[in-house]
């Protein structure tokens, strides 16, 4: 019987699937939601709340203004406690996640906060996941206990004791959080200090800005109410938040404000008006910033899509080679039985005086491969598994450091790139006019290659030419040549493919870049492992890896 079940079980992915259910759900809730506003609200109140609004811009401003001196003094508490984080980041991380809330269910936006200054701010993780863990408590903390004390019976009626549970819950993150940071200030006394009375004043006066957000959106809708009644419909629209499904908390903030507003005494169709007056005027700024703080300061949160300009540069210069220094070949290969020993025949012997190295690095073939290759006289490394034509790339790399090769180039073993046209690819090399050179089959002469192939080399070469700053004609180019300090430093970062992940490190490094024409025709033997789909699937998430690492 625990077979079955946990066959059944293997038939899905739960994990691809949480993700599908949790936004069905946000969906569900907000469609409910928008049902009990379009049935609950007085359409009349509504309009007149909006319209007083919009006959108020500059009021409008203020209350824009109060709303964002809330996550003004967040921003700096936080600095406060992590003397490493700048101001303008510690603002960006809270707006980018109050914002990316107001898009995302279930509080999804909230881990943004600490993406945000570890990539940015280059905080380490545990400071600023600590530090986050601390604030947010200390804020529902804070913000409960304002309501209690702004009217005790009435918020005792509204929250019940699920209220007092998620207030007890809230202090023992809190305390844990203190205790953590607490532990990261022993290891480290300057990467944060553990909170004081500055940073509780300015977690309760950012609540007193937003109640007062709260207090004339229900002047708007022709609700007085004092700064203390205020102050309580604030405490528990936010104590709501804990448990928000939809994007924005929609349905569970207009839901509680209500709720808190009737206990006040309040029309509840008059209530609602205020409440999505006020949602909406919150979720309005919420998106705005958000979208500013996303690109800025720089570096903005979706990391850069381009090589930065001043690392652009050619002043690297090759090291002095010795002139008894070989010149090394290599080709990855995996099986390629039929095309291998001729590959390797037609390289060239020597090239100005230099012994060439002809490596084969069988990617684990399953066919003769090695045996072919040895047959033709070249030197074998064999994988036991296929380890991907990255990896092949950077063994190969690596050994030609190993024996100190004047020049390490290599081209792939199925006859679609010209070994004896190796001379023409290394010449820049051993001149020492260019580190790093591309063979470009647009440059040359291509025998056959299919439509689509040259339509999506061409696309891709583009994009990689934008990313790169400078003019590239073949991105894809399977024909390459390094010098020995090109080769050494050289970073592949994902075994899958080397192509354009190897063009921008060494570009991001100043290394000199020269293409030359190739000549080249299409496989007629053997299948080749790009497969458009799982290409991009692996390549783009890579180059966006090569670009954002520090």
């Amino acid at each position: 019987m625990v077979n079955k079940v946990k066959k059944f079980i293997s038939l899905f992915n739960f994990r691809r699937l949480s993700k599908p259910i949790g936004f069905l759900l946000a969906l569900l809730v907000c469609l409910i939601a928008l049902f009990w506003v379009l049935n609950g609200v007085d359409r009349d109140s509504l309009s007149r709340s909006w319209s007083a609004a919009m006959n108020e811009p500059f009021l409008v401003f203020l209350v824009a203004v109060a709303f964002a001196s809330a996550f003004f003094l967040r921003a700096f508490a936080w600095k406060k406690i992590v003397p490493g984080l700048s101001f303008g980041h510690s603002l960006a991380a809270i707006n980018l996640s109050l914002g990316a809330n107001h898009l995302l269910p279930l509080r999804l936006g909230e881990p943004l906060r600490i993406v945000s200054v570890v990539r940015r701010a280059r905080i380490p993780f545990e400071t600023a996941t600590a530090s986050t863990v601390t604030l947010r408590s200390a804020d529902i903390v804070t913000v409960v206990c304002l309501g209690c004390l702004a009217a005790p019976g009435a918020f005792v009626e509204v929250v019940g004791y699920w209220g007092f549970a998620a207030l007890g819950l809230a202090l023992g993150i809190c305390s844990f959080g203190l205790l953590w940071m607490r532990k990261l200030q022993r290891i480290n006394p300057l990467s944060m200090s553990l909170p004081g009375p500055l940073v509780f004043f300015l977690t309760t006066f950012a609540w007193f800005a937003e109640a007062a957000v709260i207090w004339q959106c229900a002047r708007w809708s022709g609700i007085e109410l004092t700064p203390s009644e205020a102050l309580f419909v604030t405490a528990v629209a936010v104590a709501s938040q804990i448990v928000a499904v939809a994007p924005s908390g929609f349905g569970t903030y207009e839901a509680a404000s209500v709720a808190a507003y009737a206990i006040l005494g309040y029309n509840p169709g008059v209530a609602l008006a205020a409440a999505l007056i006020t949602h909406a005027l919150k979720t309005a700024y919420s998106l705005l910033a958000g979208g500013i703080f996303t690109f800025f300061p720089k570096p903005g949160a979706l990391g850069k899509f381009r090589l930065m300009k001043h690392k652009h540069t050619n002043s690297i210069s090759a090291p002095e080679i010795s002139t008894h220094a070989p010149i090394l070949f290599f080709m990855p290969a995996l099986n390629e039985e039929e095309t291998v020993e001729a590959c390797i025949k037609r390289c060239p012997e020597s090239i100005s005086g230099r012994e060439v190295q002809v490596l084969v690095i069988d990617d684990g073939s399953t066919d003769r491969t090695a045996q072919r290759s040895k047959e033709a006289g070249a030197k074998v490394i064999s994988l036991p598994t296929c380890g991907g034509l990255g990896a092949a790339v950077r063994m190969g790399l690596e050994y030609g450091v190993e024996i100190g090769a004047a020049a390490i180039a290599f081209c792939d073993a199925d006859e679609e790139y010209p070994p004896d046209e190796l001379e023409n690819l290394v010449n820049p090399i051993i001149s020492n006019e260019a580190d790093y050179v591309v063979g470009s089959r647009f440059l040359g002469t291509i025998k056959h290659m299919r439509p689509h192939r040259r339509f999506g080399n061409k696309v891709l070469t583009i994009l990689l030419s934008v990313i790169a700053r400078r003019r590239i004609t073949d991105g894809q180019s399977g024909y390459r040549a390094f010098s020995y300090e090109a080769a050494a430093n050289a970073e592949i970062i994902h075994d899958f493919n080397y192509a354009q992940v190897l063009t921008l490190d060494l570009l991001a490094k100043g290394y000199r870049y020269e293409e030359v024409p190739i000549s080249y025709k299409f496989r007629t033997k053997g299948d080749s492992f790009v497969k458009l789909g799982g290409y991009l699937r692996k390549v783009v998430p890579a180059v966006y890896r090569e670009l954002n690492t520090a």
